[in-house]
């Protein structure tokens, strides 16, 4: 994932990316059936794939603080 994709990553809300959170996970099970066919490069996109996941994992997680100490401080 590249810089400007993280970006705009963090422009969207909790729901959108538990969306997307959703759809890097059926990715993910696809290259892994792939990879079980033998019809690409597992170890790269793999890679890619997981780390992008963690990236929206995290911006989900940092959202949703920011939400809970915004409603306990208002």
């Amino acid at each position: 994932m590249r810089k400007r994709q993280y970006i705009e990553l963090k422009e969207l809300d909790v729901s959108a990316l538990l969306s997307k959170e959703k759809d890097l996970l059926e990715l993910l099970f696809k290259i892994r059936f792939e990879k079980n066919s033998g019809l690409i490069d597992f170890k790269i996109q793999y890679k890619n794939v997981r780390k992008d996941i963690a990236r929206v994992k995290t911006l989900i997680k940092e959202k949703q603080t920011a939400q809970t100490a915004g409603a306990s401080k208002g």
